[in-house]
């Protein structure tokens, strides 16, 4: 595995249908991928080469189609309740590299980070008209972990608040769905999207997966553990500003109504979500939001043959 300098950083560079991407490499053989259509984060290896994220097979990479995979950002809408399309446009909009950018707080020893802003066009103002600069930095830790931070500040000069709903819709690869549990949510209440949002309250003990799921789970903890039985692999997800968590997976019936994406694919992916939802985020002019997401993919514990996520869950 190279460490040489020049293989260390941020290198802009073509992707697929020529589209602009970042590639972030750390010396220990992590990285990243960053289109700046939708400011999406497309791809993270661990040092052994390993696709930590999902990326659909058919997902189609031309605008305005919104990449299935990665981390889609959706903002200033999640879902589709309201005037906007489906989580809202800033996930196909093509985003720029930010020449001046705000400080981050960042782990200062990484040099594999690009800082993106996004601001609005003159067709974005006919249908939500308000004035912000988002600004989101996608950054590799030397340890691999991988962290997005956004800053959305309204930059109206008529005066009006804005408000808005955000989520950092991750797709993570897993080996099989039905091995898959999640720690962290269990006692929560939840909004259940295939009940008309009516609200239930976690039973179980631990989230695993053997039909459809569509729920927002809320007042979530700043930790969320991701377990892979058959992977041996658990992924941390640590957040800030972001109360609410979002899981979701198709599930064989819809994943065949989807154009974009395979078949059988919903056996490979699951999307756990930062994202703040239910109390929508209100910013009057000049005013900062900022929400921040860590995802981290460490070795799981075993215990009698089951993982133990309390012991990933205190050690994380």
């Amino acid at each position: 595995m190279s460490t040489s300098s020049d293989k260390v950083g941020a290198e802009l560079c073509k992707g697929i249908n020529g589209l602009d991407k970042v590639v972030l490499r750390e010396s220990r053989g992590t990285s990243a991928e960053v289109y700046l259509y939708g400011g999406q984060v497309t791809s993270w290896k661990n040092d052994h080469g390993e696709e930590l994220l999902f990326v659909s097979s058919k997902a189609i990479f031309k605008p305005p189609k919104a990449i299935r995979g990665g981390i889609p950002i959706c903002f200033p809408q999640f879902g589709s309740h309201g005037s906007l399309e489906q989580h809202g446009f800033a996930r196909n909009r093509q985003w720029s590299i930010d020449t001046d950018p705000l400080p981050f707080p960042t782990n200062s020893l990484s040099k594999a980070y690009v800082d993106l802003i996004l601001r609005p066009s003159e067709e974005d103002l006919k249908i939500w008209a308000h004035s912000f600069e988002f600004r989101l930095r996608v950054a590799l830790s030397p340890g691999g972990d991988l962290m997005l931070t956004s800053r959305i500040r309204n930059t109206s000069a008529d005066g009006k608040p804005f408000t808005f709903t955000f989520a950092y819709h991750t797709y993570f690869s897993v080996s099989d769905i039905s091995e898959v549990r999640i720690e962290g949510l269990e006692t929560l209440d939840y909004l259940d999207n295939l009940q008309n949002k009516e609200r239930f309250t976690e039973q179980g003990d631990a989230i695993t997966f053997e039909s459809e799921v569509d729920k927002i789970y809320l007042s979530t903890p700043t930790k969320i553990a991701i377990m892979d039985h058959e992977k041996k692999r658990t992924f941390v997800l640590r957040k800030d500003g972001l109360p609410d968590a979002v899981v979701w997976n198709t599930w064989d019936k819809k994943a065949k109504q989807m154009a974009d994406f395979g078949d059988d694919e919903y056996k490979h992916m699951l999307c756990v979500e930062a994202a703040a939802v239910e109390k929508p985020i209100t910013l009057k002019p000049g005013e900062e939001w900022k929400g921040r997401q860590e995802l981290s993919a460490v070795p799981s514990s075993y215990c009698s043959g089951q993982l133990d996520p309390r012991k990933v869950l205190l050690s994380s």
